[in-house]
């Protein structure tokens, strides 16, 4: 970030000059940001257009920089942009009627982010001050909320299993009501008509198509559907979008399977209550031990109370292992929750081989995952 954070200290209009001309889509929210943008990309790149992405995250403006002024990107015609749900409102104005992607919004890294309402507000001012397409998450009040400004929305109804955050109306600040398929307010902001997903196979007008990514979970399909809805939006056909989901298995080393002696541990990154409770709904019921780790750095939030809203009863009766620098307050609310495990103060993949077992999965926070990846990197 080093050389485009001098670009943009001796011209702080750059990256408005290294957007013009260049189509743009962009895909921001609190949890998915990274898939969804290898998935849309995927996409896109399986119909012929040269695309430049950062999929390996830096999703501020220096990062978009020095993405865009790269030797990968000389040539692109069209940029794939995963942007930091806070930074969103201040990097629209330099793209020419992009396409916007809006996941989700939820609580993430306490000590820097504000009420998540404030951000739904924000989006509302800035989808409403430009020219844009937007495709959004019909079942999250407030991504409907902010996207609701903008001239030309789809919506698409891929799901919402954390709701602790949308209780209550942005609008009016009235209770959300719900039902299994619905949710609405009496100021009259409610679920609008979408592009439903069942399953796995999304409707869309008359036609309807099976998504079928390469990397697991159902909220990966939800990202598909969404990074299929967009891929329409800039002249990709459905069936080649949808063809094309398979070829992301692993996001940034996210879902990779390595081997660690005589195991293999599978890869995965949470980093705030929602993500967490998508990772631990997909392993429930399932017998692969696990490893569970956590730091509380500047890149994680400092403050590691968020361990008291994810459901780690949803892991009982697994072989447990708790890491990283703050695997005592991990240990302490798997302790609540009736979870026994071991605590482990020693590099997060060497806990791996503790458990003797041919499979194991590692669930970590932010620097936690990077340190890992790193090593991995070291060792190859």
């Amino acid at each position: 970030m080093i050389g485009a954070k001098v670009t943009l200290a001796l011209a702080p209009k750059a990256l408005d000059e290294l957007a013009a001309g260049r189509r743009i889509a962009v895909v921001s929210g609190t949890n998915g940001k990274s898939t969804t943008t290898a998935l849309l990309s995927a996409a896109c790149t399986a119909a012929g257009f040269s695309v430049a992405s950062n999929v390996e995250g830096a999703n501020l403006r220096s990062g978009i920089v020095a993405l865009l002024s790269s030797r990968r990107a000389r040539d692109t015609e069209l940029a794939v942009l995963e942007i930091d749900e806070l930074a969103l409102p201040s990097l629209l104005p330099s793209f020419d009627h992009p396409v916007v992607v809006l996941l989700n919004l939820s609580r993430d890294q306490l000590d820097r982010f504000g009420e998540v309402r404030t951000v739904a507000a924000e989006w509302r001012r800035a989808l409403a001050a430009q020219p844009v397409t937007v495709v959004a998450n019909a079942d999250d009040p407030l991504v409907v909320y902010g996207a609701s400004s903008a001239s030309d929305v789809t919506y698409v109804g891929v799901g919402l299993r954390w709701r602790q955050d949308s209780a209550s109306c942005p609008n009016c600040g009235r209770q959300i009501q719900r039902d299994e398929r619905d949710w609405w307010c009496e100021c009259g902001l409610r679920r609008p008509p979408a592009c439903e997903l069942d399953g796995d196979t999304l409707a869309v007008g008359g036609q309807t198509m099976q998504l079928r990514p390469g990397v697991p979970g159902q909220y990966n399909i939800g990202n598909a559907a969404l990074a299929v809805v967009a891929a329409t939006k800039l002249g990709v056909p459905s069936a080649v979008a949808c063809g094309a989901l398979g070829a992301v298995t692993s996001v940034a080393g996210r879902y990779r399977t390595v081997t660690v002696g005589p195991t293999s541990a599978r890869l995965l990154l949470a980093k705030n209550p929602a993500g967490w409770g998508e990772l631990l709904a997909m392993i429930e019921g399932q017998d692969r031990p696990l490893v569970l780790a956590i730091n509380a750095r500047i890149a994680d939030g400092k403050d590691p109370s968020w361990l008291w809203d994810v459901e780690f009863e949803r892991v009982r009766g697994r072989r447990v292992i708790a890491a990283g620098e703050r695997a005592a307050d991990l240990a302490v609310r798997l302790r609540y929750a009736d979870v026994e495990c071991e605590v482990w103060d020693g590099a997060v993949l060497d806990a791996v081989e503790r458990f003797d077992a041919p499979d194991v999965d590692v669930l970590v926070n932010y620097t936690v995952f990077a340190e890992a990846v790193r090593s991995l990197g070291r060792d190859e």
